[in-house]
């Protein structure tokens, strides 16, 4: 099968399905145009700004997509590609951008509260502490996760002594950026200059960066840099979105899409042959195709950390409410997108190494995939080559670190909002909880368990992280299947993905429970992570069917309890 014939397949296939089933979406659900969203009725000037399309676009694209929609295809490929494909497209279309779409609908029409707050007005104040403590560990270990793999892409200094200009130019890259992105939120919002100039001269900007970048790396340690990450991601949670956040994803973003780019060249000169099997079997090296494939690609088909930023920081700049059609469904699609150019990456790979390719980091398949297919339009020398592979690192690394400061900033949201009833706000609450409900003690608390968890256990829970962010997903379109209900608008859209995402996330707990525990009786292995993965599991697994039963009568009879 041609990868090109692939490409466009797919291409065609999400582009019907955001022109008609977004569509039908956006009428079944009222959306309104006329009603004012909460960047206007409770702009703030911090969280509550108003963006255009394309500058919040960028935001949220670049929040969503980090390494996900790379790693899980490749990871995932080992079943074959065929059902891979199938997932990203389906899942895509019928899942994950209407997952997306719903969460961010639902969240401007609850004054651009999170998951949380919508649980606890829909199905109950229980239901939302518990999804809230399940949400915070989640964006915990994302930011256990995401700092330690930055402080690894930026590390110029091994533990041996050694240097490493790569990771060294990549950090420089990365702080210059970030400078780019102040000044250009400064110019546009408070000096006038105009979204095309600002993002011709942003953009001309990023390509000065990566060239001093190159010339200029910067020589520090990994534990230097998860210090200097944790004060960064603390700044970047606190600030107005305005000055870093927002803009600094918007020309990120461009990063994104010149390596899209890139690989579109890349495919159309190249069209290689897809040499990975098509399909491989329900059972690979002691993995079931059900339910692993459906957890292991999420970015891409879909992913419950996009609801949390769709009711997270998305919502809180919304300027009108078509925007979320464009934004909160077209944006997963352009993931899904992505996840099929990392299928034909580490297909390509495929051909090259044979199964020894899934023994390379995801990451490394797809940036080397494309480098090598930008060889057949003439990139084909070592300068080149090397060149092209260290650009695609570079997107990766730009894009986790992204999906980092907004996770420290969604942290915050849902930390503050578990203190909070029904009917109350942070400036309204009194005592203990007015101390927690501060932001700059929230933000300290996440910045210090994370930056703290990164440095310690962080990967003995990392395989967890799946179906966590699986069960999130289904959570969340729980959470809008009942304000749908309660709001009389049609809901029946949402009833199969989600049954079956819970499904899945549940039969994946099984699973992993079952392993562990294997591991204890056996008293072989990892003794100590199998111990808190089965704990984890369990706790997951409850939690789950808890939730489930207190939204069953609001989804029966369309009334909160």
């Amino acid at each position: 099968m041609s990868a090109l014939v692939i490409l466009i397949g797919g291409i065609i296939c999400l582009a019907l399905g955001y022109f008609t089933y977004s569509a039908w979406l956006e009428k079944e659900w009222g959306v309104d145009n006329s009603r004012p969203t909460p960047a206007h009725t409770m702009r703030d000037g911090v969280d509550y700004v108003p963006a255009k399309i394309p500058v919040l676009f960028g935001h949220h694209f670049s929040s969503i997509a980090g390494a996900g929609p790379i790693n899980g295809p490749i990871q995932a490929a080992v079943f074959g590609w065929l059902p891979c494909l199938l997932w990203i497209l389906v899942g895509g279309i019928f899942f994950g951008a209407v997952h997306d779409y719903g969460a961010l609908f639902a969240s401007i029409r609850h004054k651009g509260a999170t998951i949380g707050q919508i649980i606890a007005r829909n199905i109950g104040e229980r239901a939302k502490k518990l999804f809230i403590v399940f949400a915070y560990f989640t964006l915990l270990l994302l930011i256990a996760a995401f700092s330690s793999i930055v402080a690894g892409t930026f590390a110029g200094i091994s533990p041996t002594g050694e240097l490493n200009q790569s990771n060294g130019s990549t950090a420089t890259i990365s702080i210059l950026f970030i400078l780019l992105a102040i000044a250009f939120g400064y110019f546009v919002n408070c000096r006038g200059v105009s979204i095309v100039t600002g993002t011709v001269l942003g953009v001309t900007g990023m390509a000065l960066c990566i060239v001093l970048g190159l010339a200029f790396p910067i020589y520090l340690q990994g534990s230097t840099w998860l210090y200097l990450i944790g004060l960064y991601i603390f700044i970047a949670s606190v600030t107005p979105v305005w000055i870093l956040l927002q803009p600094r994803d918007y020309l990120s973003s461009f990063l994104l899409y010149a390596m899209m780019a890139a690989a579109l060249i890349g495919v159309i000169g190249c069209n290689p042959a897809l040499e990975l099997p098509a399909y491989v079997g329900f059972e690979v090296n002691g993995q079931y195709l059900f339910p692993i494939l459906f957890v292991t690609i999420a970015c891409g088909a879909i992913s419950g950390f996009h609801s949390l930023i769709a009711s997270g920081t998305t919502s809180k700049q919304l300027t009108c409410e078509k925007d979320a059609r464009v934004i909160g469904y077209g944006g997963m699609l352009v993931e899904s997108v992505l996840a099929i150019f990392s299928l034909i990456a580490v297909s390509y790979i495929y051909s090259k190494a044979g199964p020894d390719a899934f023994k390379m980091p995801p990451t490394k398949v797809f940036a080397e995939g494309i480098a090598q297919m930008l060889g057949s339009v003439g990139l084909s020398s070592p300068e080149a080559q090397k060149t092209a592979f260290g650009l695609m690192i570079l997107a990766v690394s730009a894009f986790c670190l992204t999906s980092l400061d907004t996770a420290t900033r969604l942290a915050r949201y849902v930390f503050i909002e578990f203190w909070l009833r029904e009917g109350e706000t942070a400036q309204t609450v009194t005592g203990y909880r007015r101390i927690l409900c501060n932001k700059y003690v929230a933000t300290t608390i996440a910045v210090v368990l994370g930056i703290s968890f990164g440095m310690t256990g962080w990967s003995k829970v990392w395989p967890l992280f799946g179906a966590a962010n699986q069960l999130l997903a289904g959570l969340a379109l729980l959470a809008v299947t009942a304000w749908l209900k309660n709001a009389a608008r049609n809901h029946r859209m949402l009833v199969l993905p989600m049954a079956f995402m819970l499904i899945v996330t549940l039969c994946s707990l099984c699973i992993t429970f079952y392993s562990k525990m294997r591991i204890l009786l056996d008293g072989a292995g990892d003794i100590y992570g199998a111990s808190i993965q089965a704990i984890l599991a369990a706790v997951l697994f409850v939690l789950t069917l808890f939730l489930v039963r207190e939204a069953l009568p609001v989804l029966r009879t369309g009334f909160r309890k």
